[in-house]
């Protein structure tokens, strides 16, 4: 589709036809392609905060192609641009308008990205995994809503996702790609129900198994915190308006003992990672935290940092958080120039294989750069860099939400295997449930900032109380 689009880096080059409405678009100059993509063509990318400028308002950017393509002026491309936001239903929309890319949330950002793509009622919308960042409620009503406008407008629908249930609820014929070729394809009734393919069959079977076994109720708690409470000051300042006061996280109580994996769901924006950022005391918060039974809440930065060690953080977007000047080997040692600053380079490199080892990931690729290795091997090196320094507690922030479902397999399997070894504790922020059951053997429920159900993976999931939580299975569980 990149090829299609004209969007191949440099030394890319593509052969055949790709045939608009019988214009093949692999011939065309770069102004004849510019007056078809973006208005007859659009597409959505899966990572939105590397695709909206962060310099420009979401107002701007949204009227931006609405101006180009409909020679419209500024206040109706603007108007245009609200109508867009309502549409992928953005909270408050007349104030996001005015909003920078950083200040939505992941899934805020993705709306945005979908609402200037349909923004000029395209005949074609590639949509390159625009729900990964989506939590599941919010993933339904952008297909739904996908799938509306499609049959208002008469739109095709390209959809890339490694994501089965999606494909399985949207499309009617599909494509099984796997090193560049087509291995099967038919209607969606024929791929699911009778695959011919050994790959297709390995997609399909796929699905992460398996439960974790609860922890013994007596274990020692290892990361306590009571009545955390997290607030945002938005807005404000000299001639506006007053400040509106966010609780991100709003009086929440956790108790993570050792050996433990709790998983924590909910929709974007529900205070998931902000919690367990606090947790870690990477934001200010009100309430007590206790890291081994010791006080933590009011440490500075300096009486945290020989915690640090122990207290790790894998993020969900494996490239964006390694930095791509350093090699692999560089990256997982970084933490022991801080915390072991005496050993040797010989030391740190030795160290280096062996987490690489504990991965799975061969230690002889540890001179390569990110960009050289796939989604799932940068998801190892990110996790080799958290284990190197022997941890207690790990926050795993949607560590394989940009994964197909066999690499979310083997990762999830990996970390089974290192908190076995390691008896690590895990806080496991995730909007897939399926991997959440696999992982969890405590889950916690939020929505605005609050605590809304927790219990076991049997009691929240099979039986749960609350009406929000029985939405949120609904939409994870559909067929």
């Amino acid at each position: 589709m990149m090829a299609a689009m004209g969007l191949l880096a440099k030394n890319g080059k593509a052969s055949g036809e790709a045939l608009y409405r019988g214009t093949n678009l692999l011939a065309l100059g770069k102004a004849d392609l510019n007056r078809i993509r973006g208005r007859k063509i659009t597409m959505i990318f899966q990572e939105p905060m590397t695709s909206l400028d962060p310099l420009y308002t979401v107002g701007s950017q949204l009227s931006e192609p609405i101006m180009r393509h409909r020679e419209m002026g500024k206040a109706q491309a603007m108007a245009r641009a609200l109508e867009m936001l309502k549409l992928v239903r953005i909270p408050d929309p007349e104030r996001r308008l005015g909003s920078y890319p950083h200040e939505l949330s992941g899934g805020q950002r993705q709306r945005v990205m979908i609402a200037m793509a349909l923004a000029n009622d395209p005949d074609l919308l590639i949509a390159d995994e625009p729900t990964t960042a989506l939590d599941v409620t919010i993933q339904a009503e952008i297909l739904a809503l996908m799938a509306e406008l499609q049959k208002r407008l008469g739109m095709g629908l390209l959809f890339i996702t490694h994501d089965l249930n999606i494909v399985r609820r949207i499309a009617n014929r599909v494509y099984v790609m796997r090193r560049g070729e087509v291995v099967e394809e038919g209607p969606v009734a024929k791929i699911f129900g009778k695959p011919e393919h050994p790959y297709t069959k390995a997609l399909l079977e796929a699905e992460p198994t398996g439960r974790k076994a609860p922890v013994a109720a007596n274990a020692p708690k290892i990361l306590d915190g009571t009545g955390i409470q997290v607030s945002f000051k938005i807005g404000g300042g000299f001639m506006s308006h007053p400040p509106m006061i966010l609780k991100a996280v709003d009086r929440v109580s956790v108790t993570l003992r050792e050996g433990q994996t709790i998983g924590i769901v909910g929709e974007s924006g529900s205070g998931k990672s902000t919690l367990a950022r606090a947790l870690l005391r990477l934001l200010p918060s009100e309430g007590a935290i206790a890291f081994r039974g010791k006080n933590i809440a009011s440490f500075g930065k300096s009486e945290m940092r020989p915690l640090r060690r122990e207290l790790q953080v894998v993020l969900q977007d494996p490239f964006g958080s390694l930095s791509p000047r350093m090699t692999a080997g560089h990256i997982v040692t970084e933490g022991l120039l801080v915390h072991e600053p005496s050993i040797s380079r010989q030391e740190r490199d030795k160290r280096a294989a062996r987490a690489l080892e504990e991965v799975q990931l061969d230690p002889s690729l540890r001179n390569r750069y990110p960009h050289e290795f796939s989604g799932g091997q940068r998801q190892r090196i990110a996790i080799a860099r958290a284990i190197i320094l022997k941890p207690k507690v790990v926050v795993l922030d949607e560590p394989t939400s940009a994964l197909d479902r066999q690499v979310q397999k083997q990762i999830v399997e990996l970390l089974r295997e290192l908190q076995r070894a390691n008896n690590l504790s895990y806080l496991f922020i995730s909007h897939d449930l399926a991997v959440v059951r696999a992982m969890a053997d405590h889950i916690m429920v939020m929505k605005d900032g609050k605590l809304v159900e927790q219990g076991t993976p049997d009691e929240v999931m099979d039986a749960p109380r609350e009406d929000y939580t029985r939405r949120l299975m609904a939409a994870a569980f559909a067929n």
